[in-house]
């Protein structure tokens, strides 16, 4: 059997097109990007390349603001990535005190407001584990 060819893929993407956002397709299935059919579900090795993808993005888009570019240490800068993936970024850009706290590289007073917010009440743990690890520097 032979590899699938780029002809291929070209010829599939061309007759299906390509929806960014989640639509009802002929046959009433909800369905996503080039006729993929969301009722049949995602395996974990696609579902966590998807994930990289989205968290790459969600970098891209976080280094071009100051504040985060200056947070000097990595496993801080992945804190303001995780709560980007769960708010989007825009979301994080509306914790102005713990951007401030974050400026003045006062990793406990960040921790502090991430902890005094509406989102760690509704993610609970998550809160918890992401504020120590602002505090800290380090992955639990």
């Amino acid at each position: 059997m032979s590899a699938i060819s780029r002809k291929l893929i070209d010829q599939v993407k061309a007759h299906e097109g390509f929806r960014e956002k989640p639509y009802y397709c002929t046959s009433g299935k909800l369905t996503i990007g080039y006729g993929w059919n969301l009722d049949s579900g995602i395996d974990k090795e696609l579902a966590s390349k998807v994930l990289q993808g989205q968290l790459n993005e969600i970098h891209r888009s976080l280094c071009r603001i100051d504040w985060f570019c200056a947070i000097e240490n990595q496993e801080r800068r992945d804190v303001i990535v995780n709560m980007s993936f769960n708010l989007g970024v825009a979301g994080v850009c509306r914790f102005y005190k713990m951007i401030n706290a974050i400026s003045l590289m006062d990793y406990d007073q960040a921790a502090d407001e991430m902890l005094d917010s509406k989102w760690a009440k509704q993610v609970g743990n998550r809160a918890v584990e992401l504020a120590e690890q602002m505090r800290s520097g380090k992955y639990k």
